[in-house]
């Protein structure tokens, strides 16, 4: 091993925002508030995820290619329609694609993520 996963690091226009999107979404705190740098996770000394400002932000469309996923979370949820309720009122929108066990889901500014029962 070289290391140990210290966090996920995400782009977007508004880190404050985004990163409330998925602390509810996740059931996070936010660990550290720097402005353009905005930090949740269960605790300040695990992993977390990191919301960094990007001002030329380009937003996915997936599932056209012309812009790539650049990144996507799995979020595990007990029942996906409820979960579905949730994130939608949250402010994420539903996407193409999806089967049995999962739904495919764009945050507030793009991002790609998906809701599954596995």
């Amino acid at each position: 091993m070289i290391g140990t996963w210290h966090g996920l690091i995400i782009d977007c226009p508004d880190p404050k925002s985004l990163s409330s999107f998925y602390r509810e979404m996740l059931g996070m705190v936010e660990v550290q508030d720097d402005g353009d740098w905005v930090v949740i996770g269960i605790s300040a000394d695990q992993p977390g995820i990191a919301f960094q400002q990007a001002e030329a932000y380009m937003p996915s469309t997936w599932p056209d290619p012309t812009v790539p996923q650049q990144m996507h979370l799995d979020v595990k949820v007990g029942d996906l329609d409820e979960g579905e309720r949730q994130v939608l009122a949250l402010g994420a929108r539903r996407l193409p694609g999806g089967g049995e066990t999962f739904r495919v889901y764009a945050d507030p500014v793009g991002h790609p993520f998906c809701l599954v029962t596995m």
